[in-house]
């Protein structure tokens, strides 16, 4: 099968959920460093230089297997999930 590598930069924020950027796909690991190397040094990038993340993923292959849950804004802050914030007539 054939694998493809993608570049990922994540950037962690205090209060809310991870900013997660997908800067490309690649055909080579070596392809997918360079790229890194490439963006590194510009805004942003160059201030979280750990958040560079290459994965590898074979073509025509599921990754995803399983369903999802839901989370809404007032999850990321601790009060709810799946839309479920509790009855506030208690």
């Amino acid at each position: 099968m054939k694998t493809v590598y993608l570049l990922w930069h994540r950037h962690p924020f205090e209060n809310g959920p991870d900013d997660v950027k997908l800067i490309g796909v690649y055909d080579s690991g070596l392809a997918a460093r360079q790229a890194q190397a490439r963006v590194a040094g510009q805004a942003g990038f160059r201030d979280y230089p750990q958040g560079f993340e290459i994965s590898a993923y074979e073509v025509g292959q599921d990754h995803w297997i399983e369903g999802f849950t839901v989370i809404n804004s007032d999850a990321v802050n601790g009060d709810a999930v799946n839309g479920d914030a509790g009855d506030s007539s208690e």
